[in-house]
């Protein structure tokens, strides 16, 4: 950086310091905590439809998910035919999946986490929403900006030395009200590879969520995912059975 640059800099932030903690005292590692948790609930119940675009075609799936605190989460494909019955179930850092053609459970391990789920812009640890994000980064808070006249903090998550992630840095947008507006993926040459943004923000299972999700590769515009939820439901009681192998092969209507 030239000096003049770095002087025009170092004025800036003693006139505008970047917050390293939010209005209500909160650092930036408890703002995503507290986004995590608003986004999951303790549980939730949810049916959402899956839209795969690509250039000159588009794919539905429609999903049943159920996910239980920070690290459990089974989804299951109800529609097409063709597809119903496949399912993920994650457990921590364990992730399996189920192929009910060949009636096979399948574990997966760490280094295909990050690999595409069924042909989507989605990889295994996005759709599970891996609470890796809160145990494997350090989050800085860096600047904020407005959203429908609620304050967001912009937020660099930068991974721990050794933590077992792809990304050489996320970017995360969450307003003051706990909703993830945005999370940016960098490569380890801090590159932008991809990029998930909410839409359509209005009452969902009783509190203010995102109707739909959009995941796009940077630089490319006409392919993309959408989750689309249809129904959502926080903080049922689940069977104790549900984050199962068992309950992984189980049929899905």
């Amino acid at each position: 950086m030239k000096r003049g640059m770095m002087v025009l800099w170092s004025l800036f932030l003693l006139v505008n310091p970047l917050p390293t903690e939010n209005a209500s005292g909160m650092n930036a590692q408890e703002v995503v905590e507290a986004s995590f948790d608003y986004w999951r609930g303790k549980t939730s119940i949810g049916l959402v439809d899956m839209v795969i675009h690509r250039p000159g075609w588009e794919r539905v799936m429609t999903i049943r998910a159920w996910t239980k605190g920070q690290d459990l989460s089974l989804i299951k494909i109800i529609a097409p035919a063709k597809d119903k019955g496949n399912g993920t179930l994650k457990k921590g850092r364990e992730m399996w999946i189920f192929n009910p053609k060949v009636n096979r459970v399948i574990k997966i391990p760490p280094s295909m986490m990050s690999q595409a789920w069924m042909g989507s812009d989605f990889s295994n640890n996005d759709l599970a929403k891996s609470d890796s994000l809160i145990k494997d980064y350090v989050h800085k808070i860096v600047g904020t900006e407005t959203h429908d006249g609620k304050r967001v903090y912009l937020i660099e998550s930068t991974p721990k030395p050794d933590a077992p992630v792809v990304w050489g840095m996320q970017t995360l947008k969450i307003r003051e009200d706990h909703i993830f507006l945005e999370e940016g993926f960098f490569d380890e040459d801090l590159k932008l590879v991809k990029k998930l943004s909410a839409q359509d923000i209005g009452i969902l299972g009783g509190k203010l969520f995102p109707r739909v999700w959009k995941m796009q590769k940077a630089g490319v515009k006409d392919e993309y995912t959408l989750l689309k939820y249809k129904e959502l439901l926080f903080d049922r009681p689940l069977p104790k059975d549900t984050f199962t192998l068992s309950k992984l092969r189980l049929p899905v209507r």
